[in-house]
């Protein structure tokens, strides 16, 4: 369960660290990456930033290149944000919107598969 604090920080983050690498980052790889979800832990220790691409065929080298600015980041919210402690920043690939499409898939299927079984049982 996360604190009023937590999730405020998460949106914070979440809101410069996009900023950053966008304009701040010189890496273009990092900057293919489009941020969706940033989860801090309680202590501050940790922040797992979650992102998704819009080519999934470079996701080796965006991630290779957001793994190298993590620390050059960490610095920069240091210097950003008013906190005794700057989270050590892990970047996730969030495939979340691929497991809906594919979940919607096989609902489709099978409301095809009912509609056609509907169809036999009243054409008998």
């Amino acid at each position: 369960m996360t604190t009023y604090r937590i999730d405020r920080l998460n949106k914070e983050f979440l809101r410069l660290i996009s900023a950053m690498l966008q304009t701040r980052i010189k890496n273009a790889d990092a900057s293919e990456a489009v941020l969706t979800m940033v989860s801090v832990s309680r202590d501050l220790g940790h922040a797992k930033v979650f992102y998704t691409l819009i080519d999934q065929e470079g996701r080796e080298r965006v991630q290779a290149a957001l793994d190298s600015a993590a620390g050059p980041l960490r610095a920069m919210l240091g210097k950003e944000m008013r906190l005794r402690t700057i989270p050590e920043l892990h970047f996730h690939y969030d495939d979340s919107e691929n497991e809906a499409r594919r979940m919607d898939d096989l609902l489709d299927r099978v409301a095809e598969m009912d509609a056609r079984a509907q169809a036999e049982r009243n054409g008998r």
